[in-house]
């Protein structure tokens, strides 16, 4: 608790609560946005308000939008059998950054992980199965973080996908740019692992 009125309190307190924001970090753009009331504070508390009357999750693929059913999912163009599977919609907004994949996606929720108590249909497992077969898909990349929790919710959904359709990975190794001797061994050994020819 500080000096400051409650509601600035209470609004500090909010802000804390988002990721790579303590206490003081809060406190800090809090007194910030205040000091530049009308060219932050209100237009964001503008665009807040907005996004919480709008903000939807797509109903196929678990992308976040303004409509039942996102621009990815309603596009003629991106009709092409190919499924990209992510854990999250961060993760699917950083493959569409890199304008690199056409296809369609399918965001889980997160990992499997008996700890958290997340199983298969908490993550929208199911779902993707179901997609598979009602939309022709030929081909799911999984798109899933190379975590010990990633790698296994990988393998369990290639167990389920079997014969259904082709299942791929993407590659894990040394990053453009990245220098050996700055990498941990787990990325050294993936990246030996899935050497190719020059």
């Amino acid at each position: 608790m500080s000096d400051a009125p409650r509601e600035i309190d209470n609004l500090i307190e909010l802000m804390a609560k988002l990721p790579g924001l303590g206490p003081r970090s809060a406190r800090r753009a809090v007194l910030h946005l205040i000091r530049k009331r009308a060219l932050l504070l209100t237009p964001l508390a503008d665009a807040m308000h907005e996004v919480a009357a709008s903000a939807r999750e797509c109903i196929t693929c678990g992308n976040i939008g303004t409509t039942a059913v996102c621009d990815i999912c309603t596009s003629d163009k991106r009709a092409n059998g190919e499924l990209c599977v992510v854990e999250d919609v961060a993760d699917l907004w950083a493959m569409e950054r890199a304008q690199v994949f056409k296809g369609k996606y399918h965001v889980l929720g997160g990992t499997l992980s008996a700890l958290d108590g997340l199983g298969p249909e908490e993550l929208r497992i199911p779902k993707l199965v179901a997609r598979v077969a009602e939309e022709g898909v030929t081909e799911v990349i999984l798109a899933l973080n190379a975590t010990v929790d990633g790698q296994t919710t990988a393998h369990y959904i290639a167990e389920e996908l079997e014969g259904r359709c082709s299942v791929t990975t993407l590659a894990q190794g040394v990053p453009i740019g990245g220098e050996l001797d700055y990498l941990d061994d787990g990325t050294i050994t993936a990246a030996l692992r899935a050497r190719k020819s020059v």
